[in-house]
């Protein structure tokens, strides 16, 4: 097996693929976000192998989580974290979250969310397809604020 880097190395590894079209993060559409991530989620770390250790979350809706309502985009990665007996001890999940003032064309559309997990046998291109519909609104706007940032679950 290939070297897998560790985990803690993915928020880095995600920063890395937002800026390899020489983008500045304020400069990044839905589409640019999502190709990085999708270049991202085909990385895989030094997970523990069960089948859901190391999955990608696609979700969106309009929310008021620290201040006026926003539409917010999420794409997130998260791995579940063993102790050192092996058991499930927590996830960390790593996110790149873009945020776009209320607008009622984006409130309309409601919320979404969708996983894929890597060592269940899927395909994360089907996977990754079968998404291109939920983009369609906002693929070329830029958003308000984006957030990339780590948290443990």
């Amino acid at each position: 097996m290939p070297h897998r880097p560790p985990i803690s190395e993915a928020l880095q590894f995600l920063r890395d693929e937002l800026e390899s079209g020489h983008h500045q993060l304020a400069e990044l559409t839905a589409h640019d976000a999502w190709s990085a991530f999708l270049r991202f989620g085909r990385r895989r770390f030094d997970t523990a192998a069960t089948p859901d250790s190391d999955g990608l979350l696609f979700q969106y809706g309009t929310h008021a989580f620290s201040g006026p309502p926003m539409f917010t985009l999420d794409l997130t990665r998260q791995f579940e974290i063993n102790d050192a007996e092996g058991e499930h001890n927590h996830y960390a999940q790593v996110h790149c979250e873009l945020r776009y003032a209320p607008q009622s064309s984006l409130h309309s559309i409601g919320t979404f969310n969708t996983w894929f997990f890597h060592d269940t046998g899927g395909d994360l291109d089907a996977w990754a397809d079968s998404l291109d519909i939920h983009l369609e609104l906002l693929q070329d706007r830029k958003p308000s604020e984006i957030s990339l940032y780590e948290e443990p679950i």
